[in-house]
């Protein structure tokens, strides 16, 4: 009769533990971790990342991208934005994107970017990212969200703002090629207007969707074209939609609109909530030189430019994100030294301790020294 041989629990451990020492010694100056990261990128308790399944045009410099997240991703409330990394030329920068989806069944997540001129990212982006691309992502953030049960609404969207409320609209009413658009009972009741602003026809991102919408009753869209309507007068507002008064405004785009239009809701004391992309700056002020800890690097910066960007195009890797003052992404302690707030003109002042402050809506007033 064959002997049998049984292992201790403790003698299994042991064994599983001189197993991961072979591997270790095998894979250096390689972890096994990093082969997996090669093999299984999207697996469970890997730094979190997203595969591209499909870019899809929207317009000339607008795309769609359409993507798988990894096994870690929490999920989203439509209007929420999300940080994206991508490598490019060997530099990693992060950027800010609305989802444009709420919740699929399919468990991808969806962003839409609009191409800037001379940007490093967003052309990349549209124009040259693949499916299959890896790209490095963060758990969605913001609190430009409706609430549960939300009142009569208006969307006010310029450009690319129109990019959280497409989410929204999507969750409310889906829209498929073979049945049109749905109605959930929780969005029967709901009362919408969408103004929504492009330079021109072919320009307006999701056009067709929202008209589609409208077609159904989901929407009343009014939309405007800037080279046949000028551009909008947020006095003109309350023609546009008489009952401006008993709606609540949602509104996403270029700041000189969401400016206008808070001054204007401000004064007749009516509810407002914005995303905002990008900022205004206010007039600039005086430079200085930065100098980093890390490098030993020192750059002459203007006043009128953020110190994120004056050291991105200096080769110096900078932490980033929103690159609008929302996400503090980018924030870095100062350990001596002066900045100037670019939307407001606020200067900042370090004299012994650290202070922490956001490159991206800071420029150097005086010589300063950043801990980096």
């Amino acid at each position: 009769m064959p002997l049998l041989v049984t292992e201790s629990p403790r003698q299994r451990r042991g064994w599983r533990r001189a197993g991961a020492r072979v591997a270790e010694s095998l894979a250096t100056p390689l972890v096994p971790a990093d082969y997996l990261d090669l093999f299984v990128p999207l697996r469970r308790g890997a730094e979190l990342r997203a595969r591209v399944v499909d870019v899809l045009p929207e317009t000339r410099d607008a795309a769609t991208l359409l993507l798988k997240p990894g096994a870690d991703w929490v999920g989203h409330q439509p209007g929420q934005y999300i940080r994206i990394g991508v490598d490019v030329d060997g530099v990693r920068h992060w950027r800010a994107y609305s989802l444009t989806h709420g919740p699929r069944a399919d468990g991808l997540i969806s962003i839409t970017v609009k191409a800037v001129p001379d940007g490093k990212v967003s052309p990349y982006l549209v124009h040259q990212t693949k499916p299959g691309t890896l790209l490095h992502l963060e758990q969605a953030a913001g609190d430009f969200v409706l609430p549960e049960r939300p009142g009569p609404l208006l969307f006010v969207t310029a450009g690319s703002g129109v990019t959280p409320v497409i989410g929204m609209l999507r969750n409310l009413f889906p829209v498929s090629d073979d049945a049109g658009v749905f109605v959930p009972s929780r969005s029967r009741d709901l009362d919408i207007v969408v103004v929504h602003v492009a330079p021109t026809e072919p320009d307006s991102i999701f056009l067709s969707h929202l008209k589609t919408l409208d077609a159904a009753g989901a929407i009343r869209l009014v939309a405007r074209y800037d080279d046949v309507h000028g551009v909008l007068d947020v006095d003109d507002l309350p023609t546009l939609v008489p009952d401006l008064d008993a709606r609540a405004t949602y509104a996403c785009g270029p700041s000189g609109l969401l400016d206008a239009l808070s001054t204007h809701h401000e004064a007749k004391n009516l509810p407002l909530f914005i995303e905002q992309f990008r900022v205004a700056y206010v007039e600039a002020g005086d430079g200085g030189t930065v100098q980093f800890s890390s490098n030993d690097t020192s750059i002459d910066v203007d006043g009128s430019t953020p110190i994120l960007d004056a050291a991105e195009a200096a080769g110096v890797l900078m932490p980033s994100g929103c690159r609008m003052g929302i996400c503090f992404g980018c924030v870095l302690p100062m350990r001596e030294g002066a900045v100037r707030d670019l939307r407001n003109g606020e200067i900042t002042t370090a004299t012994g301790d650290p202070v922490m402050i956001q490159t991206c809506i800071s420029a150097a007033a005086g010589a300063c020294h950043l801990d980096h």
